[in-house]
């Protein structure tokens, strides 16, 4: 029963690992059309500042879905999930809401939320990389 469940799982990883591949695909692809009407947009070349919070926006969503992807692989290959990659996904979304966020229309307590969050994630990828910094050798350290 217990192989059974794995590769019930490992065919569900890899379906998922190919609807996700889709999806940055066609992310990217929507992202260089973005860049290409925002470049031609009289004033041509000049990006408007809403232009730009929109794509580094989409840029970043894009790059949460390559370091899911990276997730999900090493999740197939090694069958772990690494806590590094998770913590640095969730600060690339708790970024992008930053970003893509206009001030003035979150509440004081919310982006004291956001803030905390940031912090505690930020301490968390900390100690998450001095862990890892102490179980290598010394011999293997640049």
């Amino acid at each position: 029963m217990k192989a059974f469940i794995t590769k019930v799982q490992r065919l569900i990883v890899f379906v998922l690992i190919g609807m996700l591949a889709v999806v940055v695909l066609l992310s990217t692809a929507h992202l260089g059309v973005l860049i290409a009407q925002e470049t031609w947009t009289p004033p041509r070349f000049l990006i408007p500042v809403q232009g730009l919070l929109e794509i580094f926006g989409f840029f970043l969503l894009v790059l949460i879905g390559v370091e899911l992807l990276d997730t999900l692989k090493a999740y197939l290959t090694e069958d772990v999930i690494h806590v590094r990659v998770v913590l640095e996904v969730a600060l690339i979304a708790v970024a992008r809401k930053v970003i893509v966020a206009e001030p003035n229309s979150i509440s004081g307590l919310t982006l004291l939320g956001i803030a905390a969050l940031i912090l505690v994630l930020a301490v968390a990828v900390y100690f998450e990389r001095q862990g890892n910094h102490e179980l290598v050798p010394d011999s293997e350290r640049r």
